[in-house]
């Protein structure tokens, strides 16, 4: 990695609503939020107010445990320990195999309220970010030492 390159974490990582993909967070603006796609073609576009922004930090995948839910990036970690890059699924997979793989990253998902839509998401998410932010998969020094 250049020295001039930052490290990114999923604060600074959005999903719109109606759009696929993944977006970095680049500057807040006076019409909205300027954001440039993770993708080769780095298109930049401002989300305002009537678009849904979701950063993936505050995303967060239902389970069935007293907590009700687990964080992305804690689900996103677990999936780079158990498979690094290849997950054997993708998000054309049958549905069955997505919520197979699901089941063995994450055995308490609930599979009431989590969708085969919701699971495709995340399979190509973790693509995305993998290819283009890897670094959201490594410790930070503060959670390493605790």
């Amino acid at each position: 990695m250049r020295a001039n390159e930052c490290i990114m974490d999923l604060t600074e990582i959005a999903s719109i609503s109606g759009k696929g993909g993944l977006y970095k967070v680049v500057k807040p603006g006076k019409t909205g939020v300027l954001l440039e796609s993770m993708d080769a073609a780095k298109s930049k576009l401002v989300a305002g107010a009537s678009q849904r922004m979701s950063l993936l930090s505050e995303i967060s995948i239902y389970t069935t445990t007293r907590e009700g839910t687990v964080a992305l990036q804690d689900v996103l970690k677990k999936i780079n320990k158990d498979f690094g890059t290849d997950l054997g699924v993708d998000s054309n997979s049958d549905s069955n195999e997505l919520k197979s793989f699901l089941k063995s990253v994450l055995p308490e998902y609930d599979q009431d309220r989590v969708y085969v839509s919701d699971i495709k998401k995340l399979v190509k998410w973790y693509s995305l970010l993998h290819e283009y932010a890897p670094e959201v998969f490594s410790e930070k020094p503060e959670e390493a030492a605790e």
